[in-house]
């Protein structure tokens, strides 16, 4: 069992080099192993390209020996034909006789087909390995998948007394309340996350470009929350550097469960993750309506004496570290989880 436990763990890790390309398919890890000998491992190419499955077999240098290997995987190898063919009928084909799988893909197109299709063909099956570890590596994608709507991840700076924005500015650009090294994690987090998300005050205020320009990855989508459509053309959310969603009153009723209407028109648009940066009263209306999964909050030695307060939540404390000057804490939404 250890050395079943080890080979996930290795699946698992490499399994985090997709983040941020192969969304909205989930990053999946696949190891291969013959006499107790990784002879091939892959994950997830990015949207439309080869699964974690097919890129562990084609490094197999002696194909011959997939008749006698293991194969180790995140996530329940797919059985039905989307960009790509099944890796379940690749599997197969390559006759490899053992399948050890983390976790049972919960997506109604396979949801158990791969497994069966796997035993049908006299493969032995073990499902399980490390599954709460897996789950919550596939987080995004079971997110998505069971509570049709993205995971959501709440995202903030606020200042050493509790400030989210300053009463007044004099000019249109952020007030910037953490360092360079804070801000450039914000943008790697940019980078792996589908879509990004403010409402009109944080537009017009900050005018943000929301792009991951000091980290090198996909820029997310851009989903602004605008009622009366009263943002014109000229501020940078509406360049070309990603793409850009609004919400208006033409899409969704303000009148109550906003949160949820947006993240029904997120789902309905296969957004599988969000991040939320603000401002405060965008934040607090997911809060308000619990949905959400993760707030990552950095607190700046900035002092503004009065100003915008900070969101009102509870969630559970799991990480918390310095970054130089700041610091930053990572909560996850216990009433909110999958389990």
């Amino acid at each position: 069992m250890a050395n079943h436990e080890t080979y996930i763990k290795r699946c698992l890790e490499i399994a985090k080099n997709g983040l941020g390309t192969t969304r909205p398919n989930p990053m999946v890890g696949a190891v291969i192993v013959y006499n107790n000998s990784i002879i091939g491992e892959g994950y997830t190419s990015k949207y439309g390209e080869n699964h974690a499955e097919v890129n562990a077999i084609n490094a197999v240098a002696n194909k011959s020996l997939l008749k006698k290997a293991t194969l180790y995987v995140t996530l329940e190898p797919c059985s039905h034909f989307g960009k790509t063919p099944p890796c379940s009928d690749l599997i197969i084909k390559h006759q490899i006789p053992n399948i050890v799988i983390g976790c049972v893909d919960d997506n109604k197109k396979v949801a158990g087909k791969g497994i069966e299709k796997l035993k049908n063909a006299g493969c032995h099956v073990t499902v399980g390995l490390l599954e709460n570890e897996c789950k919550k590596h596939h987080k995004r994608f079971f997110t998505f998948h069971n509570k049709k709507r993205p995971y959501i991840i709440l995202k903030w700076a606020e200042t050493a007394d509790g400030f989210i924005a300053p009463k007044t500015k004099n000019v249109q650009k952020p007030v910037w309340i953490t360092n360079v090294f804070s801000r450039q994690l914000t943008h790697k987090w940019r980078a792996e996350e589908q879509a990004i998300l403010v409402g009109t005050n944080t537009v017009i205020q900050d005018n943000p470009s929301l792009t991951a320009r000091d980290w090198i990855g996909q820029n997310p989508i851009r989903v602004v929350i605008d009622k009366d459509n009263k943002l014109s053309k000229d501020y940078a959310v509406f360049n070309d550097e990603a793409e850009t969603i609004i919400t208006s009153k033409k899409d969704i009723n303000y009148n109550s469960n906003v949160a949820k209407q947006i993240c029904d028109v997120l789902f309905q648009k296969n957004i599988n993750s969000v991040i939320i940066e603000g401002g405060t009263k965008t934040l607090q209306t997911f809060i308000d309506e619990n949905l959400w999964d993760e707030a990552r909050v950095f607190k700046g030695n900035t002092v503004f004496k009065e100003g915008v307060k900070t969101p009102v939540f509870f969630g559970k404390l799991i990480s918390e570290e310095k970054i130089m000057t700041d610091s930053l804490k990572i909560y996850t939404n216990e009433t909110n989880s999958r389990n």
